[in-house]
């Protein structure tokens, strides 16, 4: 007991440390000197134990007053590691489920958490075989293909099931047979200290089964790229940033395993002349002068093809909007389109003749402020602001 090392100086910290003091040290030399990282490493795997047990009495309030109190001989059932952290992970202050958490923080989503756990993502394999995984495909459409729908036909390249081997990567008229390694179990259980670690097999690569005799098509891997024309429904109102899921149109599996799903991710290119808001369009039209004085009817486009006539009543400003009812994008969920607004702008004419010019700047002269509504009311503005 007189040999054993002080627990705050085995972990770094002073005596008056947090808990969250003591757990942030504790992580950091558990990564460090964790045995699957220091494989063969006597020293490091000592380390481990170490560290281990000093945090198991630190971490407990009661464990660490004792020890505060009497030292080693406070807790002298405790530690030592000939009984394990205090008779098992469960009695214990270690927490070995969060120290393998860090650890795979540090090395991936195929660390030992995953094995020990039953962690692991899309492509772990399941009873049924491994599932295929999921394709992602961008597509551009035009602002009419996506506000009214349209068909697509795209082509992807995708693993597909060895049409040779029907999947199992062996040669035709032999099969797979059990890897020696692990004796069919797909993984091998190796002994790491104070505790043993299951890792996928190498060999077989948690299949449990090898090929001894590859297909010669797909050089034993069960699948090949293979070019497959697919035609897709673009729903109306669809917009930049959808995707689109189709079902069971990504990589096939394998050994059996479900295939993976396609996504189509939708860009709408930008229009010439419309813009799209929801399920509002916006248009802007120039109007001639005499127009907007007068009044009169102007050729409006449709996204969807041909024209209407817009009546412009007279006296109608620069700016002004009109909204034409039910001429926008259909809507992708429901049933009443959006509409037209068309934004007009008053052409004024350039390239007048001296007789034009001088009839104009009668008009100007013989107009009185109640046919310059928007210009008298700026004046007054301007006029009092320099009061």
């Amino acid at each position: 007991m007189a040999n054993k090392r002080d627990y705050y100086d085995i972990l770094g910290v002073s005596r008056n440390a947090s808990q969250d003091e003591l757990k942030k040290a504790y992580r950091k030399m558990a990564i460090q000197y964790h045995p699957d990282k220091n494989q063969g490493n006597k020293g490091a795997e000592d380390k481990f134990k170490e560290i281990s047990e000093a945090y198991e009495v630190l971490s407990d309030d009661k464990k660490k007053a004792a020890y505060d109190q009497f030292g080693h001989a406070g807790v002298g059932g405790t530690g030592g590691f000939g009984g394990g952290f205090g008779g098992g992970f469960g009695g214990g202050g270690v927490d070995l489920e969060e120290a393998l958490r860090t650890f795979m923080g540090e090395f991936g989503t195929g660390s030992i958490f995953g094995d020990l756990f039953g962690g692991g993502g899309r492509n772990r394999r399941t009873s049924s075989g491994y599932p295929g995984s999921d394709l992602r495909y961008d597509i551009q459409l035009s602002l009419k293909e996506a506000a009214f729908g349209v068909k697509k036909e795209i082509e992807i390249t995708k693993l597909s099931t060895c049409p040779q081997c029907k999947g199992t990567g062996a040669k035709s008229g032999t099969g797979r047979t059990t890897c020696i390694d692990c004796s069919g179990r797909g993984n091998i259980r190796t002994t790491q200290g104070f505790f043993s670690i299951s890792r996928t097999c190498p060999k077989c690569n948690g299949e449990g089964t090898v090929v001894k005799t590859p297909c010669s098509n797909c050089r034993g891997q069960g699948r090949v790229n293979k070019s497959k024309r697919i035609t897709v429904t673009i729903p109306a109102g669809i917009d930049t940033g959808s995707r689109i899921k189709l079902a069971n149109e990504g990589e096939d599996g394998l050994q059996g395993g479900l295939p993976g799903d396609l996504y189509i991710f939708v860009r709408v290119i930008d229009h010439e002349f419309f813009q799209r808001s929801e399920d509002d369009l916006y248009l802007e039209a120039d109007i001639p002068f005499d127009v907007a004085v007068l009044g009169g009817k102007i050729d409006i486009p449709l996204l969807d093809g041909g024209n209407i006539k817009l009546k412009i009543p007279e006296g109608t400003q620069s700016g002004k909007i009109f909204r034409v009812r039910g001429k926008g994008v259909q809507p992708l969920r429901g049933y009443r389109r959006g509409d037209l607004l068309v934004r007009v702008k008053v052409e004024i004419p350039v390239n007048l003749s001296s007789s034009l010019k001088r009839q104009i700047r009668d008009l100007g002269e013989s107009l009185s402020e109640k046919n310059l509504p928007l210009t008298t009311a700026s004046k007054k503005k301007i006029k009092k602001l320099s009061e």
